[in-house]
């Protein structure tokens, strides 16, 4: 019996995943702006915001402070992209697992630095952050964001209004998801915040904990779409098929013409 909630594709895009690159999403965040000097690893309309402000004041070393992190965060998105291009097709490891294995290096690293390298660590947490950010971006076929809240947002009070009207069960399940990864980035966002009180620069390991996990989970594969050695082997067998019924649908017109040319004699008789 097919199961009510069925996933499609590769676990790197179910919600169970998304549970655990949510809570990371939201600790690094914390982390970075409560522990490594007011700077947002993903959030980065903040930085830029602040970065404008600093400018404007002449403030030069701070516009550093958030320069830098923005341009990581844009080689990052620009790395997980390289990544997905070349792994594509591997078949030991999905190619999302290494991006996720890159941040668990990364943030490791990360947690060993003292505060006077925050430059440099704001700067790997948000090339980690824009990887994860453009490596998941949907959720059992749903868009979502691990690393922000914004658009998870509003498309979650869109399913909310969409539900309030129809009752639809579909609108209902997108706006609880919706919400749900928000209350999770939030609840990393909660623990991060606890932790840097009492472990400081090493709360960022909680982050590849959860990452790992998350690694693990993406073994767990349902089906197999993404697979391009499969998906050539099912646009082979569609290929096959179209040929087949063409060569019925040309072989029944033969066979009619034949049968009608046949009769034609009796008819006259």
């Amino acid at each position: 019996m097919e199961r009510k909630h069925r996933h499609h594709g590769q676990m790197s895009e179910s919600f169970l995943t998304a549970v655990f690159l949510s809570v990371s999403g939201g600790l690094q965040d914390a982390y970075t702006y409560l522990f490594r000097g007011k700077v947002f690893a993903n959030a980065q309309t903040g930085n830029i915001v602040l970065l404008s402000a600093n400018l404007m004041e002449g403030n030069w070393d701070r516009v550093l402070h958030y320069m830098v992190p923005l341009a990581a965060f844009a080689l990052g998105v620009m790395a997980a992209e390289k990544m997905r291009e070349r792994l594509y097709g591997m078949q030991t490891f999905h190619w999302r697992q290494l991006v996720v294995l890159g941040e668990v290096l990364l943030l490791f690293v990360v947690g060993l630095l003292p505060e006077s390298a925050n430059l440099a660590a704001n700067a790997m947490v948000s090339f980690a952050c824009a990887m994860q950010v453009q490596a998941f971006r949907k959720v059992e076929g749903y868009a979502f964001a691990s690393t922000m809240c914004i658009g998870d947002l509003r498309s979650g009070v869109e399913a909310l209004c969409i539900w309030s009207k129809t009752r639809d069960p579909k609108a209902k399940e997108r706006f609880e998801r919706y919400f749900g990864i928000i209350f999770l980035f939030a609840l990393g966002a909660g623990v991060g915040s606890a932790a840097i009180g009492r472990v400081g620069a090493y709360t960022i390991w909680f982050s590849c904990v959860l990452l790992s996990v998350s690694f693990g989970l993406m073994f767990i594969r349902e089906e197999l779409e993404e697979n391009p050695v499969i998906e050539k082997d099912l646009n082979s067998i569609r290929q096959e098929a179209k040929e087949i019924d063409h060569t019925l649908r040309r072989e029944l017109q033969e066979e009619g013409k034949e049968l009608r040319q046949g009769m034609d004699p009796h008819r006259k008789a």
